[in-house]
């Protein structure tokens, strides 16, 4: 394997220049206080651009674009990847397994009905977002990112073969395919939730340029390039993984219902082994931070003094040492970054309705299409529209729809893409609910699907083709793009160096969250009544996204801001920001 660290061979050394500190990840000159200095390379032009600061005007009026990734970020992406292609490999054929009994129309194992059936899907949900706390504790505190990665996939590669050892025919045919399941999820959901609530701090880490500078390029424009625009195409790129290994439902469902649902676990249980082999092989070139001690339990005492004295700036060892109080073990610094990563926190308040949403692709809907004349396919195979939407627009966002925006002056910021990511998900809905409608008001079963003589023992489905499912998953996935990518990057961007992993956890709460709302309505999802779950879901996702606009849109001004606290300091800033508008609990 190459050098990861290799210098570009267009690069030229500038290690004399009075402003040179670095170099970025492609060997080009950059420099610590945000200047400029010559490229070479075959993207941009040979000449040299100017070293002067860069201007006001200059951040006013130059377009921003990505900076190249680094190789070390790309081998994290291929774990990502296996590890979600193991978990949506199994979840994908998790609610015909749950649902349905064997020797119906639809495969089946253990037959516990659609409400109980979703129920415990949420709950594998529940649990596998509310584990990603102990990750990041963990990693922050104890292990570091990368140990506590490869620990955690140790675990859940056990979780991977109860699941296979107990879906066998043999372990249906004697009742071992429940308990064994139940373990698994949570097995599964201990390992999981180690991986999730790190593995994206660690490939936004890869990419260690903190400063924008300027870059001309071959056609003479002068462009910055800016760390957070970076950030922002890393994550894209990342959830582009993520849905290319979600793509592993096609082949699990195909092989549940031609094979058995023991050859649908053993798939992903191989492939996820992959994962590890990359996890090891990119071990020496890892970016691997430290972990920082007591860092979480010493947020949790900053957030009590705050709640106590009712200002935060009462935890600052500054203002207690002058007003004569008690001090404490951590830097003013810190309690500044405690304060914006509250700011990301107060974000995700609303995402819990989100995920509901979101949940209602990998269980009623496929409950859903099970009730339609599917045509031979698995009624369970539907669900990959979604990450096929996601592959092929994700693309189109990142390279074509937000450059554009940016060049004619539209920004799109994070709190603006994550309300349309509501709104996608509320269209999702009232789309779903549209075709339920159609289900019912067509035989032989009409309001109750699969449930009435003329289907034959559960045989004949209602006469629709499951194809008018479609818009509803390309829905699902626009609000992804917008909302769950958005979220993830704001999780990264917001939170301080040192709670990266923790405040990535916070976010993943919210869809643990989501997934016990889930459960709550559960008994709701229950034929007749399916139109009026989707409409009210419609409703309230719709009606959440416009609060979450309304009350959060002013920290779109404060993001240059707010994403330049790992280089200034937080009073530094507030002095510096233009607009005024900085929103401190201090």
């Amino acid at each position: 394997m190459t050098d990861m660290t290799e210098k570009s061979p267009h690069s030229e050394e500038v290690s004399d220049h009075p402003l040179a500190t670095k170099k970025d990840i492609n060997g080009d000159s950059i420099v610590d206080a945000e200047r400029t200095l010559p490229v070479y390379d075959n993207k941009y032009t040979d000449s040299s651009v100017s070293d002067d600061e860069i201007s006001d005007h200059d951040l006013r009026t130059l377009r921003r674009v990505a900076d190249r990734l680094p190789p070390a970020a790309w081998l994290v992406a291929v774990v990502e990847l296996c590890e979600r292609f193991t978990y949506y490999g199994i979840t994908g054929p998790f609610m015909n397994y749950m649902q349905n009994a064997p020797g119906g129309l639809r495969p089946g194992a253990i037959g516990l009905g659609q409400s109980k059936a979703s129920a415990l899907n949420y709950f594998f949900q529940f649990w596998a977002y509310v584990t990603p706390i102990l990750g990041a504790v963990i990693a922050d505190q104890y292990w570091g990112k990368y140990k506590t990665i490869s620990i955690f996939a140790g675990i859940y590669a056990v979780g991977l073969l109860i699941i296979v050892t107990t879906s066998l025919p043999v372990a249906i045919d004697n009742g071992a395919s429940l308990g064994g399941l139940i373990t698994a999820m949570i097995v599964i959901g201990l390992g999981t939730g180690g991986i999730k609530s790190n593995v994206s701090p660690l490939i936004a880490e890869q990419y260690t340029n903190t400063k924008r500078y300027i870059r001309e390029l071959k056609t003479g424009e002068r462009v910055i390039v800016d760390p957070s625009v970076t950030i922002q195409s890393l994550f894209m790129i990342f959830y582009l993984c993520i849905n290319i290994g979600s793509l592993s439902a096609i082949a699990t469902t195909e092989l549940e219902l031609h094979v058995g649902f023991w050859a649908a676990y053993l798939l992903p249980f191989l492939f996820f082994f992959i994962g590890i082999f990359a996890l090891i092989i990119g071990r020496p070139y890892y970016v691997k931070k430290p972990p920082r001690g007591s860092v979480v339990p010493n947020a949790f005492r900053i957030l009590w003094i705050a709640s106590t004295k009712r200002k935060l700036i009462a935890a600052k060892p500054s203002y207690r040492a002058e007003h004569g109080l008690s001090a404490v073990p951590w830097t003013d610094r810190f309690v500044d970054e405690v304060n914006r990563a509250l700011i990301a926190c107060q974000v995700f308040v609303f995402f819990p309705i989100y995920w509901v949403v979101y949940g209602q692709m990998v269980n009623n809907f496929i409950s859903q299409a099970g009730e339609m004349d599917t045509h031979g396919i698995p009624n369970d195979i539907m669900q990959n529209i979604d990450p096929l939407a996601i592959i092929i627009f994700i693309p189109i966002c990142d390279s074509l729809v937000y450059p554009y925006l940016r060049r004619v002056g539209i920004p799109f910021k994070p709190i603006t893409r994550i309300f349309f990511g509501f709104i996608f998900a509320a269209i999702a809905m009232a789309y779903a609910a549209i075709v339920q409608h159609l289900i019912y008001t067509a035989g032989p079963c009409y309001e109750y699907p699969l449930a009435c003589d003329a289907s034959e023992g559960g045989l004949i489905p209602n006469n629709v083709h499951v194809a008018i499912q479609t818009p509803a998953y390309f829905f699902i996935a626009m609000s992804e793009i917008f909302a769950s990518v958005t979220g993830i990057e704001y999780a990264y961007t917001k939170a301080p160096s040192s709670m990266k992993s923790f405040v990535m956890s916070m976010f993943l709460l919210t869809n643990a969250f989501g997934s016990a709302i889930g459960i709550a309505i559960s008994p709701t999802a229950k034929d007749p009544d399916m139109v009026w779950t989707y409409t009210s879901l419609a409703i309230v996702t719709f009606f959440f996204g416009c609060v979450f606009f309304l009350v959060f849109r002013r920290y779109n001004k404060d993001e240059d801001v707010l994403n330049s606290l790992d280089n200034e300091t937080f009073d530094e800033l507030v002095e510096h920001d233009a607009q005024g508008t900085l929103n401190t609990t201090a």
